[in-house]
């Protein structure tokens, strides 16, 4: 990931609004929901929510499908991680087997954190 995607992605989430929206669709995984039911649940404005959806599927943080006169929205966990992997690729200088304290404190998942290897060949 670069550094223009990566902004382009904290851009898409810096509203209060978009980053609910992210939430719920993260929660619901593969299902994603149609336009309605997010603005139902979130209690949001249709015409305001259209534009908060807009702008997320323009910065790839969504994918949108037409199912009949419905769109479907899903996260895309996918570049969520890739982003979580490019804020901490240089973790600990490079040296992520530093960070051993401070993965034990972490909510993450080990999956979505850097991997830790003594070796320094593979660093």
């Amino acid at each position: 990931m670069d550094k223009n995607t990566a902004t382009s992605i904290f851009e898409s989430l810096s509203s209060g609004v978009r980053l609910d929206v992210f939430r719920l669709l993260v929660k619901q995984g593969l299902n994603g929901m149609v336009a309605g039911e997010i603005a139902t649940t979130l209690n949001i404005p249709a015409n305001n929510l259209s534009f908060h959806l807009k702008a997320m599927t323009y910065a790839n943080m969504v994918s949108v499908e037409q199912e009949g006169r419905y769109q479907r929205y899903r996260a895309n966990i996918p570049l969520m991680l890739d982003v979580i992997a490019y804020l901490t690729e240089e973790c600990c200088a490079g040296h992520p087997e530093k960070c051993a304290e401070m993965r034990m404190t972490s909510v993450c998942l080990p999956s979505v954190l850097p991997s830790i290897t003594t070796d320094k060949s593979k660093v």
